[in-house]
């Protein structure tokens, strides 16, 4: 009965993904308290730690003894966030590393700080990010978004492989991408929308149908190293706020709370063994569909995938 109503739940969007899914299905399905996991001993890299679901996944982690790595561009708010996130902390103190995803050059000089203080890496949390108004590029010259969220995370994923033997890589997408399909490879079509075209909320779409994608792909090519992505459902973050303050204004009522959208990021970083099979998608601690349109499910070809990867790979070169 739990899973069905989950189920239909989902396939009504609106209730699924607002803190009325969240309330449903932690008390139906009776989760365990996060607060009973023990990371005590293992490392953890988070990127994006300085505001929103971020910060409420470190403050989480951190009182459950993990030793943190914060991966964040700005040093000023980083320090605050390690100073709020002291008293909390059952490990040793958090340690910061300063990086933009987004830009390549930044992302290669931290993880060589990072592979040279921590040969081993438990679990890496992709969990920076931003929706932007208006196009943007990197020094690389790749637009904004798709370097933060795809080819930052990729090549990040690359550098610290060796780390993450064993570990886990927990990706933090979101329920947009379902709006769209990976690029058609037969068309050319890229990643990466032109100026005269773009679309702020569509070009974030895209990065995250990628990240699902890519995910899957990671699964099989590494299976060494555990892969999920997860959706927490419409929360409450400071990217709401600032970029869909519509959207944020229409659904306050009903959204979740930071901790909330946090829940199945932590328990993904916790739970032992993986439930399902590396590759999968996640929401409520629940594997979720990644299709749920026709047309991007007709997208989802062979050859489309293998375009994405070596157009990325390419990308984080």
């Amino acid at each position: 009965m739990a899973s069905i109503l989950s189920a239909a739940l989902d396939k009504a969007v609106v209730p699924g993904f607002s803190r009325i899914g969240y309330a449903l299905r932690s008390r139906l399905n009776n989760w365990q308290q996060l607060s009973t996991f023990n990371l005590s001993g293992k490392t953890v890299v988070i990127t994006g730690p300085t505001s929103g679901l971020g910060l409420a996944t470190a403050k989480q982690l951190a009182s459950l003894g993990a030793n943190l790595v914060l991966v964040a561009r700005n040093a000023e708010k980083c320090q605050r966030v390690i100073e709020e996130i002291s008293p909390l902390c059952r490990g040793n103190m958090p340690v910061f590393v300063q990086a933009d995803m987004a830009n390549l050059d930044q992302v290669r000089a931290a993880c060589s700080v990072i592979a040279a203080q921590f040969p081993r890496i438990d679990v890496l949390i992709h969990n920076a990010g931003a929706l932007l108004k208006s196009r943007q590029v990197t020094p690389q010259g790749i637009e904004q978004t798709i370097a933060c969220h795809v080819v930052g995370p990729f090549l990040m994923t690359t550098l610290l492989a060796s780390q993450l033997h064993g570990g886990r890589v927990v990706t933090v997408s979101s329920g947009g991408m379902y709006s769209v399909g990976i690029p058609q490879a037969e068309t050319h079509e890229s990643l990466q929308m032109p100026t005269d075209k773009y679309n702020g909320t569509k070009q974030y779409a895209i990065a995250k149908r990628a990240q699902v994608t890519l995910n899957e792909m990671w699964a099989t090519r590494c299976p060494e190293i555990e892969f999920v992505t997860m959706h927490p459902g419409w929360a409450d973050t400071p990217g709401v706020q600032d970029s869909i303050p519509l959207f944020r204004k229409i659904t306050a009522p009903i959204l979740r709370t930071l901790d909330e959208g946090a829940d199945t990021i932590v328990w993904l970083a916790c739970v032992q063994p993986l439930p399902e099979r590396s590759g999968t998608f996640w929401s409520d601690r629940e594997v979720r569909p990644t299709h749920k349109t026709p047309q991007s499910k007709k997208l989802d070809t062979e050859q489309n995938r293998q375009a994405l990867w070596l157009y990325v790979e390419g990308l984080s070169n």
